[in-house]
């Protein structure tokens, strides 16, 4: 059941405001929807990775509380900028400068009413930090004729990382809603925490810059053929198969036959070719020079005398992988690599032994 206005204990004029609230409380969550809905559309299109987007409308026993602290500061409801707020939550600190220039690109920016709270704290405090946007919605972006005045109301865009969220959720909890003062020791175990909210927010954010240092650096070393220098690893292996460097191989196995090369992704060979014991781009590079003879011998015993038209883009590197895996350790090599590549099959030790007995026979050119 609907409170009377009355019950709230609040002033006349507060009371006025509380009542104009009900009244546009339609047009609020139109709002609400619009705004969250152009902040997704937008996020989406920059292609930008956020921990969540969210939107809402102050509840009327929310808003009281406000006007029964603070309503004199406000002439009426459209004084109030956070009846209708919005909350971006980013993953890493960097990235709330990041969206802050999307929403300003979005909407209207009220400059003289945001507010970047991460300045506001001194050298040696710790606490609430968040970058807050007071906006409203252009006509040129939307317009809802059955609300004409929408786009005059102003709301709240708050931007912040996760970490910070959990602070301000934390202190909001614990402080502003409990209806009483906090004592002083509850205070320090606060700032604590929230100091060291902070120095994990911050060492998130250096800890991914580095590895993304460090990927740039292995695709530039992968460029260059500084394969020696790369360790072997899912980033560093795609970037090393993006150069094709079993091209050549496919192509002379395809024109055994005059056949056609499907592409298939060589990712799944990585887990296979670390257990043959190879650690850097530069052991794979070494493996394929040493090992492509022998291979496309291989390859003239697998479908020479055949009718197959079409090979896979990883049947050189498949080759190679057979001979290198031989070398190591026999049949029982090659049965381990494919039980690695394929999973563990009764056919693994068959093939295994069948692969091994036509390289025993090959002499390489």
């Amino acid at each position: 059941m609907e409170k009377r206005i009355e019950e709230y204990g609040l002033d006349l004029h507060c009371s006025m405001i509380l009542e104009e609230y009900r009244e546009k409380l339609p047009m609020f969550n139109r709002l609400s929807e619009v705004a969250l809905e152009q902040l997704k559309g937008c996020i989406v299109r920059s292609r930008l990775i956020v921990s969540g987007v969210e939107a809402r409308v102050k509840t009327e026993q929310s808003l009281a509380e406000k006007l029964e602290l603070k309503g004199n500061k406000y002439h009426s409801i459209s004084d109030i900028t956070d009846i209708v707020g919005a909350r971006i939550i980013t993953f890493y600190s960097d990235e709330v400068d990041k969206i802050s220039a999307l929403v300003d690109s979005l909407f209207e920016v009220d400059w003289n009413n945001s507010v970047d709270k991460r300045k506001l704290l001194g050298n040696d405090t710790f606490g609430y930090m968040s970058l807050h946007y007071i906006c409203r919605i252009p006509e040129t972006l939307f317009r809802d004729e059955k609300f004409p005045e929408l786009n005059g109301i102003w709301f709240e865009v708050q931007m912040r990382t996760t970490l910070q969220h959990v602070w301000a959720s934390m202190n909001h909890d614990t402080g502003y809603k409990s209806g009483f003062e906090v004592p002083t020791e509850y205070i320090r175990s606060l700032s604590r925490l929230a100091g060291l909210l902070e120095l994990a927010d911050e060492e998130f954010g250096r800890i991914r810059k580095e590895l993304t240092d460090y990927r740039r650096k292995m695709e530039s070393l992968v460029k260059d053929g500084s394969f020696d220098e790369v360790s072997l690893n899912s980033d560093t292996f795609r970037s090393y198969l993006a150069l094709d460097p079993f091209g050549p191989l496919n192509e002379r196995i395809a024109s055994i036959n005059q056949a056609e090369i499907q592409q298939l992704s060589g990712m799944p060979y990585l887990e296979p070719m670390r257990l043959l014991g190879l650690k850097t781009l530069g052991d794979v590079e070494n493996m394929r020079k040493r090992c492509s003879s022998k291979a496309y011998r291989l390859a003239l015993h697998q479908i020479g005398g055949t009718d197959l038209d079409i090979i896979s883009s990883t049947l050189g590197m498949q080759n190679v992988c057979f001979v290198y895996a031989a070398e190591l350790g026999g049949a029982k090599g090659i049965e381990l690599f494919l039980e690695i590549l394929n999973g563990h099959s009764e056919y693994n030790a068959v093939t295994a032994e069948k692969i091994f007995s036509e390289l025993s026979k090959i002499h390489e050119m």
